[in-house]
């Protein structure tokens, strides 16, 4: 009985001391291991991270140089845009690559470099952000960043001329990163 009384006593007072601790801080995106080519210029500052879940269409088609070869060519993505709690924020699609957030801002972007990533996976990139269209979280932005990509890259099914015309959906997740001026 003493002894049950001690743990009990013991227990609470952990509790007690956890219940006081403040929460962790999130831990802010660092871009040290990227490759150079996909950093973004120093005087940016991160504004959003998001992970974007979703797929990628790609379509069999004739190359444009060389006739009578084929060759998967990149259609369009569609992808939800979550936060780093897995809630739904936005979401990325195109051509052109749009993001845009819940709250109805959105922008575009021409990309500035790609670098490696993992095999089967989607380069990282780095997008150089045109001015949003509406108010809201992508208002300021002036870089997005793809980083951490799972997946995405053109089906290893043949393409060739009895597939031509034929359209594969690939999944694919990766973080995106907003970056805006100081």
């Amino acid at each position: 009985m003493k002894s049950t009384l001690i743990l009990s006593a013991a227990a609470l007072s952990l509790l007690s001391a956890c219940g006081s601790m403040s929460p962790a801080k999130p831990m802010m995106f660092s871009q040290a291991a990227l490759p150079d080519a996909v950093k973004v210029p120093t005087g940016q500052k991160v504004t959003m991270e998001t992970v974007g879940v979703g797929e990628i269409t790609y379509e069999c088609r004739e190359k444009q140089a060389a006739a009578g070869q084929f060759e998967w060519v990149f259609v369009g993505p569609v992808a939800v845009l979550n936060d780093r709690s897995g809630k739904a924020v936005g979401k990325y699609y195109g051509p052109p690559a749009t993001w845009e957030s819940m709250d109805g801002s959105k922008l575009t972007g021409a990309q500035v470099a790609v670098a490696p990533a993992t095999p089967g996976s989607l380069p990282l990139q780095l997008v150089k952000a045109n001015p949003a269209m509406g108010q809201g979280a992508m208002t300021g932005t002036s870089y997005i960043q793809r980083v951490a990509t799972k997946g995405g890259v053109a089906p290893a099914s043949a393409c060739g001329m009895d597939s031509k015309g034929k359209k594969e959906i690939v999944k694919y997740q990766a973080d995106y990163i907003f970056w805006a001026a100081m």
